[in-house]
């Protein structure tokens, strides 16, 4: 596709809307005009009777009547105040680095999200590369909210008019100073930073405000001061008790007024407010860049015509002020020599550097149009020719495919492959009877085989629950002789009576955990503690498996492995069992609670005891090949013993008959000293699958 070769500049001002269209010229350093256009609204766009929707809507509307944009590109700029302009030097780095730096430096200096804002940027000129690492780079970055984007884009779009390019007004007054104004700038490679040429001051009056650039064209600075030209509208005005229009007529015709004192004087407070904006952006410019030297100032806006202000500023800046008569890199006579462009040549230098930049021949050339627009017209673009090739490639598909069909239809070879077909068939039909017949053998193996598991982990989960009925009956206290020391010495005897021992599945143990986590506790070295304080009498309200412990519940009592090392155990962070398991739960009491024995009574007595055996005692059981054989009650799968919600040790009156053999009470025992425990632990069998833990039935015990 041919690439467009005219392009439009569009200002659209506050007093008028500005066209100026170009094309490449014969001449390296100039470029061709061949149309331009100045419309000016009947009203300025910040009067407060002015509707600017429908001034610019009509201004456009007259625009397209007298020129036509179709087949060329358009640039439109956006006021530097509706953007955000940042000039960053970046640090030694490498040169493919430079785009990552550069996102980076986005998120910082500008203040809205990123995907709230259309921003670009770009490296100027002078740096310089050495072994892969730019030096003396400078970027300038550049952002526009979305909103504000759209917004600017609105009256264009319902013109039907087109845009390629958005942007700012004080990079195309750059672009212009740059391409027009300094045409003897060395190369970039011989730029050098410490003795850098004169910079140019591009002073561009607007309607109420000023653009101040500054630029040695190959880097920027550049402020919006807050004075323009409705500034000296108003002065009249006031002094001279005008209305609006009569001022706005009297300002412009004031070179050939008679009273061009007594106008002068009237607006000589606005002239001096301009000098001190720009007095105070020039000198915070040279505070920011010693380096550098104003050599001229370059006025442009039609505000500039106004009598005895070039000469103001002259003499107040020592500085030259030069106020242009014509554009040097500006070929085409019919634009350049037309009355209308001569009156209002100072009007068209951001027109100029739009055109400029759509044709390739500046040093900034950033577009603020947002990537979407740009994308999807692109495809537009592209889909005539897409559609074109596709209907090319169908037309030769189509003429391939009737040549074929034609030698196909001579050949008749349809009854030659009849029987070699029919064969083959039949070969597929046995050999797919054969496969379900085997898939249907296989269901059938695999049915049989889960049934022979099953009955083989069913013998197996007996055998386990016998071994483990044994082994916990082994870790149960027993004082062989409880008889010799008779009932004066209750509290003496090594045993612990059980009342029941029950069990439950559970799917998941850390569920259990969670619960009688707050109750266990490594013990490294037994010492003396004062049992806290607890529901009276027993722990018979635990709740094995559900519930949690009371805000007042005591700390922990409990036991664990052997071979861990206990002090480097840290409760809290131990992450317990975890995966199907059971819960054993074992209720009893016990009378081993002698008072001037505190280290050994109450549930200190049963750490020592039943807690440690759980995890220490061995014991002799059956082996795989049938001989005896002694192991730990660990190594059997238990793990994990808790002393739920340990009470107190309260006074207990014998009857005459207690537990499962009878104590006889004798008048010198009295009541005793007992303590209700309930212990709970985790066993999950080591040489059981999850699967086959998993169908183990709920009948083997029962539940709490």
């Amino acid at each position: 596709m041919a690439r467009k070769s005219a392009i439009w500049g569009i200002d659209i001002g506050q007093c008028a809307l500005k066209a100026l269209r170009c094309r490449p010229a014969d001449e390296d350093d100039q470029v061709l005009a061949d149309a331009f256009d100045f419309i000016e609204y009947p009203k300025i766009l910040s009067q407060p009777e002015a509707n600017p929707e429908e001034l610019i809507a009509e201004a456009l509307k007259t625009f397209l009547s007298r020129n036509s944009v179709r087949g060329d590109r358009v640039a439109v700029s956006v006021s530097g105040q509706s953007g955000l302009a940042r000039f960053i030097k970046l640090p030694p780095v490498e040169s493919k680095k430079i785009p990552d730096i550069v996102k980076y430096e986005a998120r910082q200096q500008i203040p809205f999200a990123l995907e709230d804002v259309v921003w670009d940027y770009q490296q100027m000129p002078g740096g310089s590369v050495e072994e892969g690492f730019a030096l003396e780079t400078e970027v300038g970055l550049f952002a526009m909210k979305r909103d504000q984007v759209f917004r600017a884009l609105k009256p264009f779009d319902a013109a039907g008019i087109e845009v390629d390019y958005i942007q700012l007004a004080p990079l195309a007054l750059y672009n212009f100073v740059a391409f027009d104004q300094m045409q003897d700038l060395p190369p970039a490679d011989q730029y050098d930073p410490d003795t850098p040429p004169p910079s140019v001051v591009v002073l561009s009056l607007g309607t109420d405000t000023t653009d101040l650039v500054v630029t040695n064209g190959y880097r920027v600075w550049q402020r919006s001061v807050p004075v323009g030209g409705n500034h000296f509208t108003r002065a009249l005005t006031k002094e001279l008790k005008l209305t609006f229009a009569k001022a706005e007529h009297l300002k412009r015709n004031s070179g050939q007024s008679e009273n061009a004192k007594a106008i002068f004087q009237a607006m000589r407070p606005v002239f001096n407010d301009l000098l001190t904006e720009v007095q105070r952006s020039l000198g915070y410019f040279s505070s920011i860049d010693r380096r550098a030297k104003i050599g001229r100032i370059v006025g442009l806006g039609n505000a500039m015509k106004l009598p005895g202000l070039q000469r103001y500023l002259q003499q107040n800046l020592n500085i030259e002020v030069q106020k242009l008569d014509k554009f040097r890199g500006l070929a085409g006579a019919d634009v350049t020599d037309a009355p209308a462009f001569k009156d209002n040549l100072l009007a068209f230098g951001t027109c100029y550097g739009l055109a400029l930049q759509g044709l390739r021949e500046t040093k900034i050339r950033t577009n603020l149009l947002p990537p979407e627009l740009a994308k999807d017209r692109l495809i537009r673009d592209k889909k005539p020719w897409a559609v074109a090739a596709a209907a090319v490639l169908l037309l030769g598909m189509t003429v391939n495919t009737f040549g074929h069909r034609s030698s196909w239809a001579s050949a008749q070879l349809e009854g030659y492959f009849a029987g070699p077909k029919s064969e083959a068939e039949s070969v597929a039909s046995q050999a797919s009877q054969y496969s379900s017949s085997y898939e249907e053998a296989k269901t059938q193996l695999q049915n049989v085989t889960d049934v022979g598991n099953r009955l083989v982990n069913s013998v197996t989960g007996r055998t386990k629950w016998l071994e483990l009925m044994t082994a916990i009956d082994a870790a149960i206290p027993r004082d062989a002789a409880a008889k010799d020391k008779g009932l004066a010495k209750l509290n003496e005897r090594d045993e612990v009576h059980v009342e029941s021992i029950e069990c439950a599945q559970v799917p998941e143990l850390s569920g259990w955990w969670g619960v009688v986590q707050p109750w266990w506790k490594p013990v490294a070295t037994p010492k003396p503690a004062a049992d806290p304080a607890a529901t009276d009498g027993s722990a018979e309200g635990a709740a094995p498996v559900e519930g949690a412990p009371a805000e007042e519940a005591p700390a922990a009592d409990a036991m664990v492995d052997p071979t861990a090392d206990p002090a480097a155990t840290d409760p809290a962070a131990d992450p317990g069992p975890a995966g199907p398991g059971w819960i054993f739960e074992i209720k009893g009491y016990h009378y081993h609670n002698k008072e001037e024995d505190t280290e050994n009574e109450g549930p200190a007595y049963l750490r020592k005891t039943l807690l440690k055996n759980l995890l220490e005692q061995k014991v002799t059981l059956p082996g795989p090949d049938g001989k005896p054989r002694e192991t730990t009650l660990a190594e059997l799968g238990i793990s994990y013993p808790v002393l739920i919600n340990p009470g107190q040790i309260h006074r207990h009156a014998l009857s005459e008959k207690e537990g499962p053999a009878p104590i006889h009470v004798q008048a010198e025992v009295g009541d005793v000293r007992r303590f209700d425990f309930v212990v709970q632990f985790c066993w999950r069998d080591p040489a059981l699958t999850a699967a086959a833990a998993t169908e183990e039935t709920d009948t083997l015990s029962g539940g709490f």
